[in-house]
């Protein structure tokens, strides 16, 4: 984590569901010590905000700093704009590696039709998101792009956190 962080990773979004709460709360505060970390479904001690799922109440969020919500169609997005998300993500974007058969990827001109409806709320695009595309995803409007296999599979996650990041600029 801390070679990421030195390449320019600044925010996490930790998910681990599958963890007790109290390990997640632990995993949290060691990961804060790098990157802003913003946590998948409920508030935890430490974190920056919490991301919520499509489908739950805004409410999940409750003093749990900045929220944000998984979106997957222009619906999603109007509703997570509504609820105050002060961002959100489009996905799937391409076919993701993470979710095989999940899809299909809304491609560009979905990502800019995300863009459109989410206004001045930024938009970061997910799934099947790597060096490859990050250029083009960010010329069609998106904030920034969220990306887990790209990075977490590499021999060396901290160059492609650099990659990904000049795909950006």
């Amino acid at each position: 984590m801390a070679q990421c962080s030195e390449a320019g990773l600044a925010v996490l979004v930790l998910r681990e569901l599958d963890l007790p709460q109290d390990r997640r709360a632990e995993l949290a505060l060691l990961l804060a010590q790098h990157v802003q970390v913003i946590t998948a479904r409920r508030p935890l001690p430490g974190t920056w905000g919490v991301h919520l799922a499509a489908h739950q109440p805004v409410a999940d969020a409750a003093a749990g700093g900045v929220h944000s919500r998984s979106c997957h169609n222009e619906e999603e997005i109007e509703r997570a704009v509504a609820q105050g998300a002060e961002f959100v993500t489009i996905s799937p974007v391409a076919t993701s590696a993470s979710k095989p058969g999940y899809g299909p990827g809304i491609g560009l001109p979905g990502v800019r039709r995300a863009v459109a409806v989410a206004e001045d709320v930024p938009v970061f695009a997910l799934g099947g998101v790597d060096v490859s595309n990050v250029r083009d995803l960010r010329v069609a409007g998106a904030h920034g792009v969220a990306v887990m296999v790209t990075v977490m599979r590499a021999s060396d996650p901290a160059a492609v956190v650099e990659l990904l990041l000049e795909g950006s600029a």
